[in-house]
């Protein structure tokens, strides 16, 4: 049951003032994201309105995040912000999601300010437990609930683009990752579920599905059904009418079998993106992190999907995991260097109880992983200027988003090389007229810096043209 963003108030003329109010503060990952948005299904359904300010509220909800200590760190200054706001206006207090799940019990006895901490197998309940006539100060317990297309749920991305979660939680037992305590064991939904929101996404206008999942290339493994596999989801999802681009977000990288990939470069409507997190590349770091592979067959791995034509190739790397000497470090920069990915994150190790990484003692001092990080950072910062600079003059699909943040001299756009929230954009400064959000047009890139590109708009007859060929 898929319903649109509805934070503007006019969208319920029906006798507002005998409705509740709640605002949203969601943080951290997509994936949390689409808790809030079932969330909001959930409230809206229950006869709730959203507003866009918590002044105006009855209800506050604060989704957390706390993978790491910068997101921790977010998380509970935003919950003291509201919580001002809350002794201003007298509104309940929610605080959901991961930070909830990990910390409920220190939380409550610290916070008291906050009416009910939600975790992150409960959030679906949350309608249940405000309607409670005596309010719980705590719901969280063991995760199993996974959200299908059954559930409630509010879009709050952009009418063409949307998320679309195919499991919860995580079986992999990476060392440094909290992920598994807080979202618990991989649960995968039903390839039927997963095409029946697609097919409700796109019935709503969406252009653009994001896979999502803690552990993508293992979707379904949890089943133990051979038939559900991400290549045969993927080969319904293609089918569906309306749905352009599907985009692959937090691919493992193992288990990404030849048939994927194949899939990956044959069929039009998959992306040619991928997103795989990697952490480390030397064999000592791989052992520590347990991420169950090797540098060479992350090498192999690579090597084959770099066949794919035009394939853009995101990943994530960790600095200053316990352990991790120069000689560490350096291999991974010269890594780097030679496989040349188009899109590269990089955190700073963080030390979180709980994982077995927080029990090494060989602990890299603060200073050298921040210096690692803008070193790393630097490196990437080249190689992405410059295989950018490798597309100016080429022609591709761009995405229309609408008028840009920077100026509303240009409007603004992405390529299927830049995913959402975390990669550059694209700049249209010719051939705007008549276009609209969730177009998606050729465009020829006409210039570009480390991260974003500047394109033209092709006019009909050059689209004509390039058509045929």
């Amino acid at each position: 049951m898929i319903q649109r963003s509805v934070t503007d108030k006019t969208t319920h003329a029906a006798d507002e003032s005998n409705r509740k109010r709640v605002y949203f503060v969601s943080l951290g990952c997509p994936k949390n994201r689409v808790d809030s948005e079932v969330m909001l299904g959930t409230l809206l359904n229950d006869g709730y309105s959203v507003v866009s300010s918590p002044q105006e509220s009855d209800v506050i909800v604060v989704n957390t995040c706390s993978f790491v200590e910068e997101a921790k760190e977010e998380s509970i200054d935003t919950i003291l912000e509201m919580a001002e706001q809350r002794s201003q206006g007298g509104q309940k207090l929610i605080v959901s999601g991961c930070l909830a799940q990990r910390y409920h019990a220190e939380l409550a006895h610290e916070m008291p300010e906050v009416d009910l901490f939600i975790g992150t197998g409960e959030y679906h309940r949350i309608g249940e437990l405000l309607s409670a006539n005596v309010l719980p100060r705590v719901a969280v317990g063991k995760p199993y609930y996974v959200a299908d297309h059954l559930s409630p749920r509010v879009l709050t991305t952009p009418q063409y683009s949307a998320y679309l979660r195919v499991a919860e939680g995580c079986s992999q037992r990476c060392t440094f990752c909290i992920i598994p305590q807080l979202r618990g064991k991989a649960r995968s939904r039903t390839i039927g579920s997963v095409v029946a929101e697609a097919q409700a996404l796109a019935s709503q206008g969406v252009r653009e599905v994001n896979l999502i999942a803690q552990d993508l290339t293992h979707y379904g493994d949890d089943l133990k059904d051979q038939s559900v596999t991400l290549a045969n989801l993927l080969r319904q999802l293609v089918k569906v009418d309306g749905l352009s681009w599907i985009r692959l977000m937090y691919c493992y990288p193992h288990n990404f079998t030849d048939e994927l990939v194949e899939l990956i470069a044959t069929e039009k409507n998959i992306c040619k993106y991928i997103d795989m997190p990697l952490q480390h590349v030397h064999d000592d770091m791989l052992a520590r992190m347990q991420r169950r592979t090797t540098e060479k067959i992350t090498r192999d791995l690579l090597t084959q999907l770099r066949s794919i034509p035009e394939l853009v190739l995101r990943t994530t790397f960790i600095v200053g995991h316990p352990g991790e000497t120069e000689l560490h470090f350096r291999a991974m920069c010269d890594f780097v260097q030679e496989f040349e990915f188009d899109r590269l994150g990089v955190f700073k190790y963080s030390q979180e109880e709980g994982t077995r990484s927080s029990r090494q003692t060989d602990l890299v001092p603060n200073l050298v992983k921040v210096d690692r990080y803008h070193r790393l950072m630097e490196l990437q910062q080249g190689i992405s200027a410059k295989r950018m600079a490798n597309q100016i003059g080429t022609v591709m699909e761009v995405l229309i988003e609408g008028i840009s943040d920077e100026t509303e001299l240009l409007l603004q756009g992405r390529t299927y090389g830049q995913a959402p929230e975390i990669d550059g954009v694209t700049y249209i400064n010719e051939g705007c007229d008549g276009v609209c959000a969730g177009d998606i047009r050729l465009a020829e890139i006409v210039d570009a810096g480390s991260y974003d590109f500047v394109a033209r708009l092709l006019t009909s007859a050059e689209t004509e043209t390039v058509e045929k060929f």
